[in-house]
């Protein structure tokens, strides 16, 4: 085997796990993060005054056993057992999530449950013919009531557009196999004969005891022991290219210093838009159009400390209100391990999805704090006057968006990136697609065993859109219906 000079562009899951399996293998790797403080990408975290909060919770489950024993050997002994609460808050009232028919129907009251049963009636007779976008997917299954009440506000929330113009891939990737028919037969007692298995969602996971960021720092620290380089404050704005190949990648830091890096082989998470733009001699003008086309979503996290315990059982709740910004907020006191500095106190982290330079991006952090704290209240979790501290991160890039043509965009994108014989995408951004953390990691695992001989296509990684939490029970449990959440 022929050891290699390898660039790894980004520290999150996928490049530290490409870059680890490099360095394993003997090969030369460097990685390079724009990142000045933290590793991780967006499953880092991050450290306020002792207190510990990831960029959204990172749950670590994962059917692939390999990656499962991949992550136990970096931190033995360092995982703790979480129970899984989750709900929805609407009109001042929980609701399970995933989606229980039962809970659901009965905790809206007698019309809004007809009315949801009715228009699901309606819509089995008369469906949308051409399922292209979100709407069309779910009321078809659901009917325009439930949509409505269940789905279009926390969906049009996260994303920021109408569920008209996002694709139907976004509902068949995360809501799977499922109708209200189902769910309300299950909750009935009636299944069909053949039906073995039903579908629900882990109600259990396990949690590093200092926070998603630990496994990844324990990653790098593997990588710097192995004579592997990853280097932080190092932003990628050139990829050189000679012919079918890229010579060497080109970083600017904070401080305006510029380096050139030349390498055997490149392997990128960098978002797929910018490492196209990036590309020097430009890549083919419709490949770059494409590229252009790719829409991200931006988020801005706001961790609050609560000067009390025990605020709510919740490990996190989506808040399906139009009257608040808010999209979720997380408490981390109810995480496991140590993410709380002090006993008495609460670490909250309520998030804002946004666009970059929108309003609600450019507000500066006291009047977001102030937001935060007030629309805490408004939702009855917790008082303003109980904060006591608190801090604003924004964060670039947090979602690909599967807009109306983002699958025709991609499919440009990769047949012009085909031909560059030593690059590679991996990892969510990088590929534009909706991984979790375990996909993430085995994008990066199989990018860098190709370097070592092995002829893996990582984009057929996730590639049945099959939802990771998603477990079989034993047949006579209540069907859920999860919603498109992000994480």
């Amino acid at each position: 085997m022929n050891k290699r000079t390898v660039i790894v562009v980004g520290a999150g899951p996928a490049g530290l796990a490409a870059a680890l399996e490099l360095a394993t293998a003997g090969h030369s790797v460097t990685v390079l993060e724009s990142d000045s403080q933290y590793v991780g990408g967006l499953s880092r975290t991050l450290n306020y005054k002792g207190f510990r909060f990831d960029i959204g919770g990172h749950r670590f489950f994962s059917k692939n056993p390999e990656i499962t024993q991949w992550w136990n050997r970096r931190l033995p002994g360092d995982f703790v057992p979480v129970k899984r609460l989750s709900r929805i808050l609407y009109r001042q009232r929980f609701f399970h999530y995933p989606l229980l028919a039962k809970d659901a129907l009965f905790g809206l009251g007698l019309f809004t449950s007809t009315a949801c049963v009715l228009s699901y009636l309606w819509r089995q007779m008369f469906p949308r013919r051409l399922e292209l976008s979100f709407e069309d997917w779910v009321i078809n299954r659901f009917g325009e009531r439930l949509y409505r009440i269940f789905f279009k506000t926390y969906t049009e929330k996260v994303w920021g557009m109408p569920c008209n113009e996002i694709s139907a891939d976004w509902a068949s990737q995360r809501i799977k196999g499922l109708s209200l028919k189902k769910a309300i037969l299950a909750a009935l007692g009636f299944h069909s004969s053949n039906q073995e298995t039903i579908k629900t969602l882990i109600d259990e996971f396990q949690y590093p005891r200092h926070g998603a960021g630990m496994l990844w720092e324990k990653t790098r620290d593997e990588i710097l022991k192995l004579g592997g380089r990853v280097l932080l404050d190092k932003t990628v704005v050139r990829l050189e290219r000679d012919g079918n190949r890229i010579t060497a990648v080109h970083t600017l830091q904070t401080d305006g210093l510029k380096e050139r890096w030349t390498a055997d082989s490149v392997i990128v998470s960098m978002p797929l838009r910018d490492c196209v733009l990036n590309v020097e001699p430009p890549l083919p003008t419709e490949a770059r159009e494409a590229a252009r086309q790719l829409q991200y979503r931006d988020f801005i996290l706001v961790a609050i400390i609560v000067d009390r315990p025990d605020l709510f059982p919740d490990t996190w709740i989506y808040v399906h209100d139009s009257s608040v910004k808010v999209g979720r907020i997380q408490n981390y006191n109810n995480w496991g391990g140590e993410m709380t500095a002090r006993p008495g106190a609460s670490c909250l982290e309520l998030e804002y999805f946004c666009n970059k330079h929108d309003g609600l991006w450019d507000t500066d952090d006291a009047g977001i704090l102030q937001l935060a704290k007030r629309e805490l209240e408004q939702l009855g979790l917790a008082k303003a006057a109980e904060v006591v501290d608190g801090c604003v991160v924004r964060v670039e890039k947090a979602y690909p968006v599967y807009d109306a043509h983002y699958r025709n965009n991609v499919d440009t994108i990769r047949k012009a990136l085909a031909p560059l014989e030593n690059l590679q995408a991996v990892g969510r951004n990088g590929m534009h697609k909706y991984n979790n953390q375990d996909h993430s990691i085995l994008t990066g695992l199989l990018a860098a065993r190709n370097l070592s001989g092995d002829r893996n296509n990582v984009w057929q990684v996730n590639g049945d859109a099959e939802y990771q939490e998603e477990i079989t029970e034993e047949k006579g449990r209540q069907v859920p219906l999860p919603l498109s959440m992000p994480k």
